[in-house]
């Protein structure tokens, strides 16, 4: 995995976490556009089919705030990263 991504915060992660980094022997891609973007999504243990459905990710940051969800889905010609598809309440 490359540094820059490495240095990402991870999705989900606490606040107040000293180390909100990824951690090793864990999977992660990178969340691109929309209210995540950069954020790194941990999808250890995920099957292909998970993988390929993406990832529909609670957020206050959306078009829907507070209960919405910001849409992501896998790029074709790069499997490191999820592109950002919309958002729904």
């Amino acid at each position: 995995m490359d540094e820059q991504i490495m240095r990402g915060r991870v999705y989900g992660a606490d606040h107040d976490d000293p180390d909100p980094g990824p951690r090793p022997g864990r999977a992660y891609v990178e969340l691109v556009g929309g209210p995540l973007d950069g954020l790194l999504l941990d999808v250890t243990g995920w099957t292909a089919g998970q993988f390929h459905e993406g990832a529909a990710l609670p957020t206050e940051l959306g078009r829907y705030g507070a209960g919405g969800r910001a849409l992501y889905g896998p790029r074709i010609a790069d499997a490191r990263r999820f592109d950002w598809e919309g958002d729904s309440p």
